[in-house]
């Protein structure tokens, strides 16, 4: 039945979000150079994948808390401080954190073009890797 997650990134500058993904992030890819766009339209594999469904309104952690319907990326690493590390060396910016968010340990990355994503070392149990 379903075999994978296609992610879609919107971004007012695509080529500096892609930029960002190979370089700064590491992420391989693929090139679809019929796109008709400037440049390669460059597809990023993601390796493993997983989805989770959060409630828009509830209690944790005996907080009431309520959230707008909406989808969100997050990208998920096995250390942290070394992918913090990385991301600096490769002139990505961390907009907060390595910080303790509870499910994680994690940071919110500046992408070019687009809206800040966060890369977290998850505490939680995983799914990806069934």
């Amino acid at each position: 039945m379903i075999n994978a997650v296609h992610v879609l990134v919107y971004s007012d500058d695509a080529p500096a979000t892609r930029t960002f993904f190979k370089d700064v992030l590491g992420l391989s890819f693929v090139s679809d150079g019929g796109s008709g766009e400037p440049g390669d339209w460059l597809i990023f594999a993601t390796g493993p994948s997983e989805v989770g469904v959060h409630p828009t309104q509830g209690e944790f952690d005996g907080e009431t808390f309520t959230a707008p319907r909406h989808h969100q990326l997050s990208l998920m690493t096995t250390d942290i401080e070394a992918t913090a590390t990385q991301v600096r060396a490769k002139g990505g910016h961390i907009l907060t954190g390595p910080s303790d968010m509870g499910f994680g340990i994690g940071m919110e990355i500046e992408v070019p073009g687009t809206d800040a994503i966060l890369i977290y070392q998850p505490k939680h149990a995983t799914a990806y890797d069934k």
